[in-house]
């Protein structure tokens, strides 16, 4: 999938309660589970121990932090929308997350995302709400679904 390339934010406002292009899928490895595992000190079995989850999981797979979904968020957006003329963007906040579904080890997650507000902020800056859904392969419910809130700056 292409990137959209935007060159200022006036073409960007444009998007505005519109849908982006639907992301490349990425595959959530064991590696990136046990990475996120020390970096916020969750050690809990059903992440990091690959065989007791598959002796007593009901997924019979280890299954990634449902924060690692929702922390992905920032990658899977920059991976389908670029605006050239931003020199820097900031998360601001999340409203309405939900974690309808698992991700289990080596399952792939794509992003589906509409613009869904585009506000002024400050002098040279935009807050942008984002309607996120982080889907996966194969799967029916999302593994995330969030309002996601950014700021950008040129």
């Amino acid at each position: 999938m292409a990137k959209l390339e935007l060159e200022n934010f006036e073409s960007f406002r444009e998007l505005e309660g519109k849908e982006l292009p639907v992301g490349d899928w990425l595959t959530v490895t064991q590696d990136m589970i046990n990475d996120f595992a020390k970096a916020t000190m969750d050690f809990q079995w059903i992440h990091i121990d690959v065989e007791k989850a598959e002796k007593y999981s009901p997924f019979k797979k280890p299954v990634a932090h449902g924060f690692l979904s929702l922390s992905l968020l920032s990658k899977l957006l920059k991976d389908v929308l670029w605006v050239k003329s931003a020199k820097m963007g900031i998360n601001y906040g999340l409203d309405k997350v939900r974690f309808p579904s698992p991700v289990l080890v080596d399952n792939r997650l794509r992003l589906n995302c509409t613009v869904q507000k585009i506000e002024n902020y400050r002098d040279n800056g935009l807050k942008i709400s984002w309607n996120c859904v982080v889907e996966i392969d194969g799967s029916d419910k999302p593994a995330c679904v969030a309002e996601f809130i950014s700021l950008m700056f040129e």
